[in-house]
């Protein structure tokens, strides 16, 4: 199956070359260090998936590889595939490349009878979480501290690896308007559980009333590399405000493109 967007095509890949310029791009991206850097994924591993008949495609523009994604389904009651990891070339950004595969990625499961695509993300990242809330309309269920241990990259720094899981239940109202190109929006309008200082630090607020708005710096993966501590301290307050209101039976409502999650809770929580 091929789908085709802003001049890029996503087809599956079942070629063994395909699948080791899959883990050629995923090292480019993500760039493992010496220091305990591992592969994100292996061609070898690429391939026993493919034969699985799991979820393993490529976005192409023209015959060069610029994005690609991997997921692995649930158990069968389940109804669900986990997408474990999609990348696009960093001179891609703005072509709609990774909007393209999750389309293809969707329409992938809806043809098999699945009705929901998980994945986890950096909640510190602040163009992911417009992606994954606002573009494609799915859902932040759970906030999972250092969820896969320490990574020693480029992109997580070796740093603790926070992530919230999404649930994009594929055929709900606000998934389908996204994939209409109708995105989730928001108003960052409520009271201010963590802001942001003049200097790019967390400053934590107040965590009352129903709507709460949770800051997240403009680019954490620079600051990582330019300031490790203030990158912690934001990865601390965020899990301590976020994570704390996700525990206590709070909801994200959507993510503002101005740098805040939105989250609502009842009187109860």
């Amino acid at each position: 199956m091929t789908l085709v967007k802003q001049n890029v095509v996503v087809r599956q890949l079942t070629d063994y070359e395909e699948l080791l310029a899959t883990q050629r791009l995923y090292e480019s991206i993500w760039r493992p260090t010496v220091n305990g850097g591992t592969p994100p994924v292996t061609a070898e591993l690429l391939r026993a998936m493919t034969k699985a008949g799991s979820y393993v495609a490529g976005a192409f523009d023209g015959d060069v590889l610029v994005g690609a994604c991997i997921g692995f389904c649930s158990p069968p009651a389940a109804g669900a595939l986990h997408s474990h990891i999609a990348g696009v070339a960093a001179g891609m950004r703005g072509r709609n490349v990774g909007y393209a595969l999750k389309l293809d990625q969707r329409t992938w499961a809806l043809e098999r009878g699945l009705t929901e695509v998980s994945w986890t993300f950096d909640p510190l990242v602040r163009r992911n979480a417009y992606f994954n809330l606002g573009k494609l309309g799915a859902d932040a269920t759970e906030y999972l501290p250092d969820f896969y241990g320490h990574m020693h990259d480029d992109i997580n720094g070796g740093g603790e690896t926070d992530r919230l899981l999404i649930s994009w239940r594929i055929s709900s109202p606000a998934a389908v308007a996204a994939c209409e190109g109708r995105p989730r929006t928001v108003s960052a309008t409520g009271v201010v559980g963590l802001g942001i200082s003049e200097d790019g630090r967390p400053v934590p607020g107040v965590c009352s009333g129903s709507t709460i708005l949770v800051a997240v710096p403009p680019d954490v993966e620079s600051l990582r590399a330019t300031n490790p501590a203030v990158a912690d301290e934001w990865r601390h307050a965020v899990r301590e405000v976020l994570g704390g209101l996700l525990a206590s039976g709070a909801r994200i409502t959507g993510f503002d493109r101005s740098g805040w999650y939105v989250v609502e809770r009842g009187t109860e929580s």
